[in-house]
């Protein structure tokens, strides 16, 4: 139970966790994933390497401990929190885990002195508050999907039906159910984890739906990275009729009802979850702005399917950004960064729209700064990033 004094002292330990948290969460995961390597494939390790899981972890346990008094005020951060957790397949049996090396990191990188035992059992107390919390939240998530049309609970397995080359780096997948059943609808904007044992491995990925729910199949659309463990292994190993396991379809960035004119911006693989939400806005009357930014036309994904598109559809205006320009490439709207004046010439004329971007994160923030500067009303500028979250301002 988490009492007054509690409260309290998890208070006064946000200057701690402000100063030093990262280095707290980092010597946590360090201990965790070396003493219990069940846990280690629901976390990303090439993010581990990077710092960028720890930097999210301790902003996270610092926002909850800022507004431990009220919760309410995290927003839609445990609503993104337990639909990553929902996509990995996160069980009450890990909670305990995180907690123990949560407590006992505390411990050896504050110090007895500091995290002296008032400290260590309010923080054990305020652990089991938000464990119960996301618990609760996350096993109401998976009763749904499991018994919604075609829905599931744990992996299913899916076959590849198709595997396409978008550009130079992306690849799609289409996948279909391996027992021929329904499908789980999906909104747009989601994504799907994905089970897969690498050189005796089991690893974890969630991958953006990039094509509109159609009752058939999912699409998935992986950029291979230099370095990437999963994205290398399917885009070298898996090919059509290989098996998949899939859990099912999560994400709360996703496409909400409105009239108003639609942006869609995105920067590389970005793009994926914004064909799913341009496929289903075409349904409808209103006007939508597709923006998307490459380094080149090499590996500008989906050019052709959007240029088709536009054709079909006049409400549907698309304008590309390219880095830089090669030979042999098409032509491009711009040549360079996408920057404040391109946005203000390609948005409509109206700045009373809802824009969603996604991409690279220096991307983002140059994005999200450009569009307050020319008026757009931050409560319809959306954003979602691959990994981690870490704050963009």
């Amino acid at each position: 139970m988490l009492s007054a004094e509690h409260r309290a002292i998890v208070k006064a330990t946000v200057p701690l966790l402000e100063s030093g948290g990262e280095a707290l969460i980092t010597h946590f995961y360090g201990m965790m994933l070396g003493e219990y390597p069940e846990v280690r494939p629901l976390f990303n390790q090439t993010h581990q390497a990077s710092g960028a899981q720890p930097r999210a972890l301790a902003n996270g346990v610092l926002m909850y401990a800022r507004h431990i008094d009220q919760l309410e005020q995290l927003g839609g951060l445990v609503s993104q929190i337990v639909n990553k957790h929902v996509a990995l397949n996160i069980l009450p049996e890990h909670y305990p885990i995180v907690g123990k090396c949560l407590l006992r990191a505390i411990r050896e990188v504050l110090g007895a002195e500091i995290a002296t035992d008032a400290v260590i059992d309010a923080w054990a107390a305020a652990y089991g508050q938000l464990a119960d919390l996301l618990i609760g939240l996350e096993e109401k998530t998976y009763a749904e999907k499991e018994h919604a049309p075609g829905g599931w609970r744990g992996t299913r397995e899916f076959r590849v039906a198709r595997k396409i080359k978008e550009s130079d780096e992306i690849t799609s997948f289409y996948l279909r159910p391996a027992d021929g059943g329904e499908l789980l609808e999906f909104h747009p904007g989601q994504y799907i984890g994905l089970k897969l044992v690498i050189d005796g491995e089991e690893v974890r990925r969630n991958y953006s739906l990039s094509a509109a729910a159609n009752g058939q199949e999912y699409r998935i659309s992986v950029k291979r990275e230099p370095n990437g463990k999963v994205s290398n292994f399917l885009h070298e190993q898996v090919g059509e009729g290989a098996s998949l396991e899939l859990f099912a379809p999560s994400g709360d960035f996703t496409l909400e009802d409105s009239d108003k004119p639609l942006v869609l911006i995105s920067g590389g693989v970005g793009i994926t979850p914004t064909l799913a939400m341009l496929q289903a806005a075409l349904g409808t009357h209103r006007p939508v702005h597709f923006i998307h930014a490459a380094r080149h036309g090499g590996v500008h994904a989906f050019r052709e399917t959007i240029d088709k598109l536009a054709a079909r559809h006049p409400q549907l205006k698309r304008f590309y950004c390219y880095e830089e320009r090669r030979d042999g490439d098409q032509e491009a709207h711009a040549i360079g960064y996408l920057d404040e004046t391109l946005l203000k010439r390609w948005l409509p004329q109206t700045r009373d729209v809802d824009v969603y971007f996604l991409g690279p994160i220096a991307f983002m923030k140059a994005v999200k700064r450009h569009l307050k500067a020319i008026g757009v009303p931050e409560s319809q500028s959306r954003y979602e990033f691959f990994g981690p979250a870490a704050a963009i301002e």
